[in-house]
């Protein structure tokens, strides 16, 4: 069968172009990209945790947070983007600092938010009321239209990665956001939060009323708003003593159901013994991956890319992906992958043998 083809050199074709655009229609035959036989992804891109820190104590000295106005946030604003600051299409990546004695006061917004704490001590997030202490490691999640504000009583400087789904959120055209009232909210630290007290104990739920207590994302997020690296390190110490393996990965889950910290993200933190190279894989949907130990390089699409501790990169959907560790490493993975497997629109693909290296980016 001989598939017919359009051609513009028709009478007439070019007055049809111009009433087509009048009308704000165009022509499907002249957008060729459109679909693609695979994403039209972006490139790697890392960002140095020497610069990351330089900058964000640097915004410290010169940049105050005054009471309503926004947080002290550096975004990772991906070259290919256009200028937006946002680090993936559907992810924001950013580090936040908040100074010795400051406030970041309370708001609330649609878009999810995580915290992965990077550096220092002291730092208290509340969500909803319920008071999280926060220390180098932990995962704090401040889900979805949450009340949530910050205090550092410390005498030192904390850092941390903050992960949102905003562009996603954006190109869904549902931002919401909310200032908090002028009042300080009060809080009494506690070594475990409410959150932590009710579903914190491993295979342990409350039972009866009180697992009626209102979770802060009713029941869309995780009840547990705070995960610890004390207990996430023990439990990759013990995959690998069991597996007997050079690499190991836990999943961030709501220790209720199973599911995903939140809605339309992942979390995960997976660490690589010293010499080892994970397999090439590839995934529908973009992460951001944070160094929090450890040294290596992550070949993506035949770019290596040397990284240190603090270093961020993304790894563009649909790329080809695999670590390999310098010495034993621990990274954290924020991804949208629960966006797309709600939608049927994840993949997956384990290569055969690992890929080869193309290039060397030496950072």
């Amino acid at each position: 069968m001989v598939t017919a083809r359009f051609h513009d050199d028709t009478p007439d074709v070019d007055g049809l172009y111009a009433d087509l655009a009048a009308a704000d229609l165009q022509p499907l035959w002249t957008q060729p990209g459109l679909l693609t036989r695979t994403p039209n992804r972006l490139r790697p891109h890392i960002w140095r945790w020497k610069t990351l820190r330089d900058l964000a104590e640097r915004s410290g000295d010169l940049v105050g947070i005054d009471r309503g106005g926004d947080r002290r946030v550096l975004s990772l604003s991906h070259p290919d983007l256009g200028g937006l600051p946002f680090a993936t299409h559907t992810l924001w990546g950013a580090v936040q600092f908040l100074g010795a004695g400051e406030l970041a006061p309370a708001h609330r917004h649609t878009p999810a938010a995580l915290r992965f704490v990077l550096e220092g001590s002291g730092v208290w997030t509340l969500v909803n009321g319920d008071a999280l202490h926060m220390a180098p490691g932990d995962l704090i999640l401040t889900p979805s239209w949450t009340w949530h504000e910050h205090h550092n009583p410390g005498t030192e400087p904390m850092i941390w990665f903050d992960g949102l789904d905003l562009p996603l959120v954006q190109s869904l055209d549902a931002i919401f956001f909310e200032p908090g009232s002028e009042e300080l909210t009060g809080y009494e630290p506690a070594l475990a939060s409410r959150s932590e007290q009710l579903y914190s104990g491993a295979g342990l739920l409350p039972a009866g009323e009180q697992a009626d207590v209102e979770d802060p994302a009713s029941g869309r997020s995780s009840r547990l708003l705070a995960y610890r690296w004390p207990s996430v390190d023990a439990a990759l110490s013990r995959l690998i003593e069991t597996t007997g393996q050079p690499a190991a990965s836990v999943r961030y889950a709501d220790p209720v159901t199973g599911r995903d910290i939140m809605p339309t993200v992942r979390a995960e933190m997976h660490r690589v013994l010293a010499g080892h190279r994970t397999a090439t894989v590839r995934t529908a949907g973009s992460g951001i991956w944070v160094v929090y130990r450890g040294s290596g390089a992550t070949v993506i699409d035949g770019r290596r890319f040397r990284w240190t501790a603090g270093d961020m990169f993304v790894a563009p959907s649909w790329a080809a992906v695999d670590h390999e560790a310098a010495d034993d490493a621990d990274l954290f993975y924020f991804c949208d992958a629960p966006a797309l497997e709600a939608l049927g629109l994840a993949r997956t693909e384990k290569a055969r043998q690992r890929q080869d290296v193309l290039t060397d980016d030496a950072g």
